[in-house]
């Protein structure tokens, strides 16, 4: 019996933060040599300069309107590419980095051994480089980064600086603000990141009670809340 392990490989790759010319040399490299590709989404800004060098690609857009919460969402996706991987070469492309806040890969990694398929995890820039450059830190002193849907970790006492990503509508922006409102004044002033590193960025400081008020929320939307006073004395 052949080893479908030595047979086809999964290689999955990121699409930088938004901004094209930050996808790397080797991904681009990668996408334009590829057979089969998979995006998890075609709703990135990245995705244009794939149309706009004709690369054929299939989304898991169809599977967002099937699913009837993330966890199914994410699970029918990776069992998706387990099979089509079975048999043939397939690129999965996921946006920022598969390394950072991407729930599928951590499932495909868990799952990769039993499943018997090769695995190739390309590094990519995620959206962290462009919020450090924005916010002047260094992530060294503390930080915490935690998913907006993730109720417990967004609930917990903070004891450092705060990132929330997957802000993704007014919806999900009303009951973070309710949780952080346990252990913040609703006055506490964050900072609004919209569309970093593209050319319609947006930074604002907002105070707490308005976050949900932001007729621009979108996924690609995070919010950073200082823990310490120190934060906004060097502002």
């Amino acid at each position: 019996m052949a080893d479908h392990k030595a047979d086809h490989k999964l290689t999955v790759a990121g699409l930088g933060p938004g901004d094209a010319g930050l996808i790397t040399r080797e991904t681009w490299a990668r996408i334009e040599t590829a057979e089969h590709i998979l995006l998890r989404t075609r709703i990135h800004p990245t995705v244009e300069a794939l149309d706009a060098a004709g690369i054929s690609y299939e989304t898991y857009d169809a599977f967002y309107e099937d699913a009837e919460d993330f966890d199914e969402l994410y699970e029918r996706i990776v069992d998706d590419l387990f099979t089509r991987a079975r048999a043939a070469d397939i690129l999965y492309l996921v946006p920022g980095s598969p390394l950072v806040a991407e729930r599928t890969v951590q499932l495909l990694r868990e799952r990769v051994t039993e499943m018997e398929i090769n695995i190739e995890i390309l590094l990519a820039m995620s959206f962290l480089e462009p919020l450090f450059a924005a916010l002047g830190i260094d992530p060294v002193n503390g930080l915490s980064i935690v998913d907006a849907l993730n109720e417990e970790a967004v609930a917990a006492p903070p004891d450092q600086d705060l990132v929330i990503t997957q802000l993704y509508s007014r919806e999900i922006a009303s009951d973070l603000k309710i949780l952080l409102m346990e252990h913040f004044p609703d006055t506490q002033e964050v900072i609004y990141l919209h569309h970093l590193a593209l050319p319609d960025e947006r930074i604002r400081r907002i105070p707490l009670f308005e976050l949900d008020w932001q007729e621009d929320i979108d996924h690609l939307t995070t919010l950073f809340v200082p823990y310490t006073p120190v934060f906004w004395e060097k502002r």
